[in-house]
Parts: C-alpha cells; sequence; structure tokens
C-alpha cells in the first residue's frame, strides 16, 4: 500500500500530464527523484520513444558525486545534461516534474540546465 503523499503526487502528476504533450520540436523532459538518485528523461511523445536519458547513476557523475541524492549532484547532472541535449539538437524542452515540487534537487537541475542553454 503506497502512503498518502505518494498517491497524492501520483494523482498531480496524472493531472497535470493531460496538457503536456512532447513534440519533436519540443520534447517533454521527465524527472524522477528517488532518495539516492535522480532519472532524467527526454520523451517524444507524438513517436512514442525515448530521445535522451541520464541519472546520477552515469559514470561521469558518479566519478565526481558517489552519492547522488543532493543538490550538488543535481547541479552538475543538469550541466552534463544540456551539454549532452544540446549534441543531440534539444533546444527548448517541456519540463514534466512528475507532480514534484519545484523545490531542492528538482530545482537545482532545472536551474542548471537553464544554465546550459536549454529553454523551457
Amino acid at each position: 500500500m503506497k502512503n498518502n503523499r505518494e498517491v497524492a503526487r501520483l494523482k498531480r502528476h496524472r493531472r497535470i500530464k493531460l496538457r503536456m504533450f512532447g513534440e519533436e520540436s519540443k520534447p517533454r523532459l521527465i524527472i524522477h527523484r528517488s532518495l539516492k538518485n535522480l532519472f532524467i528523461q527526454v520523451v517524444d511523445d507524438s513517436k512514442k520513444r525515448t530521445v535522451l536519458s541520464s541519472s546520477t547513476m552515469d559514470k561521469e557523475v558518479k566519478e565526481r558525486f558517489p552519492y547522488g541524492g543532493n543538490v550538488k549532484a543535481a547541479v552538475f547532472l543538469g550541466e552534463v545534461f544540456a551539454r549532452k541535449a544540446k549534441e543531440k539538437g534539444i533546444k527548448k524542452i517541456i519540463f514534466d516534474r512528475a507532480g514534484l515540487k519545484y523545490h531542492g534537487r528538482v530545482k537545482a537541475f532545472a536551474d542548471s540546465l537553464r544554465k546550459g542553454g536549454v529553454e523551457f
């Protein structure tokens, strides 16, 4: 049985997701936060495929930050992800925070992604 907080987050995510639709020109970036890591995916909903994905478990991030569940790791992941997105030609995205508060690691990741040149 899931706790009430998680059920409320899932309801929020379902409600928000109805209004979001990632296209080839502006794909949807989904963030998943666990206790120890952040997982990021860029999805093209029109073709139903993942364009790019990354996490704090990737080799480049793990070497610098062995524990991926803090704000510093989220900031570094944002910098790395912005560079990868530019290489793939992704300049604009729709930010899907999956019902999470825009606070802490989510906000730190988003701010560093903006600094890296990705618009949303």
